[in-house]
């Protein structure tokens, strides 16, 4: 009698400390695929450092796991806690990635505009600048670039559409850069033909 009332006894806390002691499995699995649709909408892209901060927070979780399962006695109260905040900021992540993006589309959509009105100018300017022997072959090879910037913009608006928006923003930089480069070398050789023109 004695025996069975002590094996009752041990198999009623085992039992008990198993129940409290049991790994919050379905937290984890939801956490995870929460940082999997935060990756979805581009947070390891658009807010790199949030997301990789998320990942260590997940490492953490699953580290502390590890450590309460080799425990004879398991306590997942603190993964539960590190969990909760987890999800919080796999919510704000997710979030600062969506309105990261609206900005990087906005900043794209406005340089596109610069870019464009930029080579207008240019083309203007081309009209403008003086065709001598050396000026033709220097022109024919600036309107060469200029292509090369329109094609750029269709390139731009194509990785836009793709959703490869760092891409697009670095590639719209560039044709930036370059049109700006441009229009500087006409006006500096139209000032100077104005200027020799005078004398």
């Amino acid at each position: 009698m004695k025996k069975k009332l002590l094996f009752v006894l041990a198999v009623g806390t085992t039992v008990l400390f198993s129940s409290c002691g049991k790994v919050p499995q379905v937290e984890i699995d939801c956490a995870n695929a929460a940082i999997e649709v935060a990756k979805s909408v581009g947070a390891n892209v658009y807010v790199a450092e949030d997301f990789a901060a998320l990942q260590d927070s997940m490492r953490s979780v699953n580290e502390n796991v590890e450590v309460q399962n080799a425990k004879f006695f398991k306590n997942f109260d603190h993964v539960k806690a590190q969990l909760v905040v987890l999800n919080a900021m796999v919510v704000e992540v997710k979030d600062n990635a969506e309105a990261r993006k609206e900005e990087v589309k906005l900043e794209i959509d406005s340089l596109q505009a610069e870019v464009d009105s930029i080579v207008m100018q240019n083309k203007e300017l081309t009209t403008q600048a003086p065709k001598g022997k050396e000026g033709v072959a220097a022109l024919e090879a600036i309107k060469g670039d200029i292509s090369l910037i329109e094609a750029s913009l269709i390139d731009v608006a194509g990785l836009v559409s793709q959703d490869q928006l760092i891409v697009a923003l670095d590639k719209v930089k560039a044709a930036k850069e370059k049109a700006l480069e441009i229009n500087t070398e006409l006006n500096e050789v139209i000032a100077k033909y104005a200027k020799n023109k005078r004398k």
